[in-house]
């Protein structure tokens, strides 16, 4: 290799050193907010039973205790029968309420609402809504959330 060649090899490998360099920061931060937001969980539940509510309400809980609340971010989706047990008078209602007191953000299906002439007067006053609670789910997943439907 004469010296030309071995200068012009030598600048560009200089160059490409510090383009990868220069994005350490870039990636260091990025890779900071996925360890920051690691732990999310989505949570379905399409049972309209007691059991099944409290075993979901378990579960956030236990999840919470071991990782510390703050760590985890946790949205349960209840669509059909499950948006039953959501509503104002349900069993559930003061665990809802614990729940979302502790960061769970709970969202009903209004596709489930409108299929089982519900009205959004009969349900808990703290939880949110979602257009289809399925595609929720598949959204939370796509986006690296973990799953689990007890």
């Amino acid at each position: 290799m004469n010296r030309k060649s071995f200068a012009a090899l030598a600048v560009a490998a200089a160059a490409a050193i510090a383009a990868n360099i220069a994005c350490l920061p870039e990636a260091a931060a990025q890779g900071a907010a996925q360890v920051k937001t690691a732990n999310r969980l989505v949570v379905q539940v399409s049972d309209g039973e007691a059991q099944r509510w409290n075993m979901a309400l378990n579960n956030i809980r236990n999840l919470q205790t071991e990782l510390g609340a703050a760590n985890v971010e946790v949205e349960l989706v209840a669509y059909g029968p499950g948006v039953n047990m959501l509503k104002a008078d349900a069993t559930t209602a003061n665990r809802i309420s614990d729940a979302i007191k502790s960061g769970v953000k709970v969202v009903a299906c209004e596709n489930s609402l409108k299929g089982l002439k519900i009205s959004k007067d009969e349900m808990h006053a703290e939880i949110g809504y979602v257009p289809a609670g399925v595609v929720e789910i598949m959204r939370r997943q796509q986006e690296g959330w973990a799953y689990i439907r007890p």
